[in-house]
């Protein structure tokens, strides 16, 4: 496990390094400070809006997860979406399990009539 968490940390410093270089070797005029490194993670570190903000961790009209991160390197989680989403995983857990049960079985008392 310690080396999983290794391998993770060091992605993500790679990722990083490499969104600042892809930057800095780009002419001053032609730095946007956000984009993606080697095509597939995303970067961004222009100061964040409050717009941007709500568009990356709180859009319910989107059907996307994981958007760009409003700061820094990787991806944010919508958490409506992430909601929405666990929500149907257990419903779909409990229709699973209740199907499994079959029908209720009437419990008959141990004491009997008195």
């Amino acid at each position: 496990m310690k080396d999983l968490y290794r391998l993770a940390r060091t992605a993500v410093w790679l990722a990083f390094f490499g969104a600042i270089y892809q930057e800095l070797k780009k002419p001053d005029a032609e730095r946007t400070w956000h984009g993606k490194v080697a095509g597939v993670v995303p970067y961004d570190f222009r100061l964040p809006t409050f717009e941007r903000l709500r568009e990356a961790y709180w859009n319910p009209d989107s059907d996307q997860i994981f958007s760009d991160r409003v700061f820094g390197v990787g991806w944010a989680v919508n958490i409506p979406v992430a909601a929405r989403r666990v929500a149907a995983l257990v419903d779909q857990y409990a229709d699973a399990s209740r199907s499994l049960r079959g029908p209720k079985k009437k419990r008959v008392s141990s004491r009997g009539s008195e």
